[in-house]
């Protein structure tokens, strides 16, 4: 992945202090007792909102001292939502996370289904008509915007998983460029019980973790988002512009 060279105008280089070690793949991403120069959610929220002039809001998937999983997604876009402006599942989001089962770190873009059936305690995480995802749904056609930029970033070695959060999602890469309808294919066929959804992010392994700096990583992160920028625009109600 390309740096950008810089991180922009919010955070110095040299005020960084986040490190390699804090994606742990065993654990998952390290946030709790840093700094706040050394804590990726406050460094990437920072950068994100000086870049695109946007308020973000943060949200993450874990407990403790290590999150598995961390979003950011765009306010704007959550309070442009006639039904859904008080949950965060129906918002596109820029995603990091380490993987401690593929031993993968991973950063990109996510969009979410949710449950077609959901369970009766989880009322709220059932999809409804102003998500985000029935826009991803309907730019997902042979020869558009879409599959431009989908069909660029896989040759570029960006991955797509697509469908069942839980289990039997499929898996595009270079190697195996999808058609748009098979993608579709694969994303109705999430079990309607399933939380399911749509990731599309660039891979690194532990080794590629380790050789870099914690400026690097950060770079590199900032780097994929603006890259998956154009897709998420196009499931979006808000566009990001720089």
């Amino acid at each position: 992945m390309q740096k950008t060279g810089t991180t922009g105008p919010a955070i110095p280089v040299a005020a960084i202090g986040f490190r390699p070690e804090f994606l742990d793949f065993q654990r998952g991403i390290r946030v709790g007792n840093l700094e706040d120069n050394e804590r990726i959610t406050r460094i990437l929220k920072l950068e994100l909102e000086s870049r695109y002039q946007q308020a973000f809001v943060t949200e993450r998937w874990g407990r403790g001292v290590h999150w598995q999983w961390i979003g950011y997604l765009l306010r704007a876009n959550r309070t442009a939502m006639p039904i859904s402006s008080h949950v965060s599942f129906g918002c596109s989001k820029f995603f990091i996370m380490v993987d401690t089962d593929e031993k993968v770190f991973k950063c990109g873009l996510q969009v979410e289904r949710g449950y077609l059936k959901p369970p009766k305690e989880y009322p709220d995480c059932q999809l409804r008509s102003d998500w985000d995802w029935h826009r991803l749904l309907a730019a997902l056609k042979p020869k558009d915007a879409m599959e431009t930029e989908l069909t660029r970033l896989l040759r570029e070695g960006f991955v797509i998983q697509a469908g069942s959060w839980e289990a039997n999602r499929a898996q595009f890469s270079k190697a195996s460029l999808p058609s748009m309808a098979k993608l579709r294919r694969a994303l109705d066929a999430a079990p309607e019980d399933r939380w399911a959804g749509f990731q599309l992010y660039y891979p690194m392994s532990e080794a590629d973790v380790r050789s870099a700096t914690g400026v690097d990583l950060v770079e590199s992160m900032l780097a994929v988002f603006s890259e998956v920028t154009p897709a998420m625009n196009l499931c979006m109600q808000i566009r990001l512009e720089r």
